[in-house]
């Protein structure tokens, strides 16, 4: 039994490293990623530990100034693409299992359960995605509170609503990722390759798992680093709205928004704008870069 080879085959990272902007795009991410796992940790920096020194520009002690509680506001900034890259990844990887398993039984079933899954997915595009996560907030983050309380004198209770719009915002993309694997699917099951896995008695799930998946493979791949900037951007939304990350922690979401306080027509603290928005335009920018990038590569 033979069947069609697999998008995810040899050559894909050389056909990608061809590309100068899927480099750079690369070269970015790992910039931005490294030097938020260990410049905080070279520079000692406490992103919490305020001082009198508030509104400082930038300089040789601050090289991004300080905020309004004369905090580092590169400490800041590294602690939010900590939180926005971890809330991105993390609520992608939700969507893309829900969205995976929905796609894949819908497609491949056919018939009144793919009719359900696919009314639910209408269902659900037609609720505002804010109400669905201010719902989940209000009604989770009371039970995370009091369920955590008690757990190492409460110090995780910071991060109850990052876990919640983890979960939130990862149940809400995958509703174009179950779309786009249904349509994959239903034109891969009437291919010889799976009539014939159906011939040999293979189970469904190993039909499932063995053939159809490796072959979405690659469209799957091309969607996630389109989903990760969608999350991150709701994520910063939110946070901007004061319904997201709340202090101390900080997101890159509401670091902008401190710096949209700040701004007046008397004098302007610029750089408590300037920097948390360059450094989430660079990573949105080099993950819709290198999703382009993926998608030419595996088209070739």
């Amino acid at each position: 039994m033979t069947r069609p080879p697999s998008t995810s085959r040899p050559g894909l990272l050389r056909r990608l490293f061809r590309r100068p902007a899927a480099c750079v795009a690369m070269l970015l991410l790992a910039f931005i990623l490294l030097s938020s796992l260990l410049l905080p940790w070279l520079l000692n920096t406490d992103p919490h530990s305020t001082s009198p020194h508030t509104f400082q520009p930038p300089s040789f002690t601050h090289p991004f100034g300080t905020d309004v509680n004369g905090r580092d506001l590169l400490a800041r900034t590294l602690e939010g693409a900590r939180i926005s890259l971890l809330v991105g990844f993390s609520g992608t990887l939700v969507s893309l299992c829900i969205g995976t398993t929905c796609g894949l039984l819908a497609g491949y079933m056919g018939g009144k359960t793919d009719a359900l899954l696919m009314r639910l997915v209408d269902i659900l595009y037609a609720i505002p995605r804010l109400i669905l996560i201010i719902l989940a907030t209000f009604a989770l983050d009371p039970l995370l509170q009091r369920w955590l309380a008690p757990i190492q004198d409460g110090r995780w209770l910071g991060y109850t609503k990052i876990g919640i719009l983890i979960v939130a915002l990862g149940c809400i993309e995958w509703l174009t990722m179950a779309r786009i694997v249904r349509g994959q699917v239903l034109s891969l099951k009437t291919l010889p390759f799976v009539q014939a896995a159906r011939a040999l008695g293979q189970s469904h799930t190993k039909i499932l798992i063995r053939h159809l998946l490796p072959n979405l493979a690659g469209v799957i791949v091309v969607y996630l680093t389109m989903t990760v900037p969608a999350v991150m951007l709701d994520e910063s939304f939110l946070s901007f709205l004061g319904l997201g990350v709340q202090a101390p922690q900080a997101s890159w979401g509401t670091l902008l928004s401190d710096g949209a306080q700040s701004l007046n027509p008397i004098r302007s603290h610029w750089w408590l704008l300037l920097f948390p928005a360059t450094a989430m335009s660079l990573t949105l920018l080099s993950l819709n870069f290198l999703g382009d990038a993926l998608r030419d590569a595996l088209a070739e």
